[in-house]
């Protein structure tokens, strides 16, 4: 084999290599956390009260804020729980499936923002409360994708995907929702539960598969 030829060979080889990489994007682990309305915090932290933001989020204008409430179901008590900013118009709790059966609560799989018969739960900041009476729910797992990546990445909104995780434990997530926004960052979200199936560790990346 001439030089050229390995050359010829190591050129196509690296090309490859960028091409697969530019179709990859940065999978994220989400956590227990809760969206809170302007009527809850009021209740929670007293009239006016405004979160204040401890870390930003990947997705532009969101944050983690420093405040943190428990929930309480039939069955059990989770203390700690992150609340996520800015407010929103309607309260939401994000549980894992595994939350869920240590509060008691049938928490259906749904996407982010679909609240329709849900289950509601107790939300408590010391001796200060506030009963939501729905908003409990699974996200479904999903990928965030901006407008100017999606013909990048072959997708439109609301299609279904499936995706390819590059991780220790290397596995494909069926049935991913794609939400196209220019207001997104590209990134997919999946919670604990799917996180510890797929050793999910900071920086782990995935690309969509076609089945």
């Amino acid at each position: 084999m001439t030089k050229n030829n390995i050359d010829t060979i190591v050129d196509t080889v690296v090309s490859r290599i960028y091409e697969v990489m530019d179709q990859t994007f940065e999978i994220e682990a989400s956590g227990r956390h809760i969206h809170l309305n302007r009527e809850a915090i009021d209740s929670l932290f007293g009239d006016g009260y405004q979160l204040r933001p401890s870390k930003y989020l990947s997705q532009p204008g969101e944050f983690a804020s420093e405040e943190r409430v428990s929930i309480k179901g039939p069955k059990g008590i989770i203390h700690n729980v992150i609340i996520l900013g800015p407010e929103r118009k309607n309260c939401q709790v994000e549980v894992s499936l595994t939350d869920a059966r240590s509060l008691g609560v049938n928490a259906p799989v749904q996407l982010s923002g679909n609240i329709e018969n849900t289950p509601g739960i107790i939300m408590m900041n010391g001796s200060k409360s506030f009963v939501l009476d729905r908003g409990v729910i699974v996200a479904k797992r999903h990928l965030h994708v901006k407008d100017i990546d999606a013909e990048r990445l072959g997708v439109k909104d609301k299609e279904r995907v499936s995706v390819q995780v590059f991780s220790e434990r290397p596995l494909i997530f069926d049935d991913v929702i794609v939400r196209v926004s220019p207001k997104f960052e590209t990134s997919m979200h999946i919670d604990y539960d799917e996180a510890n199936a797929c050793g999910h560790k900071k920086g782990v990346r995935g690309r969509i598969v076609k089945r």
